[in-house]
């Protein structure tokens, strides 16, 4: 896991409760991707839509509750950003 990843993870965490949820995902990429992607902590290719921003949070909800932790994350955005 990486440090990217563990910053990343902590900036998308808006309520800093240690799990991300789909909305939380979607509010944070939109208020804070483009900022995030000028510090170099995502890819400026890795901001997108809310229907991305859904998806890259499908993608690692590997056990379907609904929530991200950082494990789940991590696994996900590592290997999507070649981190």
């Amino acid at each position: 896991m990486s440090q990217k990843a563990r910053k990343l993870f902590d900036a998308l965490d808006l309520d800093q409760d240690g799990t991300l949820t789909r909305a939380e995902v979607i509010e944070a990429l939109r208020a804070k991707g483009p900022t995030l992607a000028a510090q170099g902590v995502i890819p400026f290719w890795g901001v997108g839509d809310d229907a991305e921003s859904s998806a890259l949070f499908d993608a690692a909800d590997q056990n379907g509750d609904r929530v991200l932790t950082f494990e789940e994350f991590s696994a996900v955005v590592d290997r999507r950003f070649g981190w």
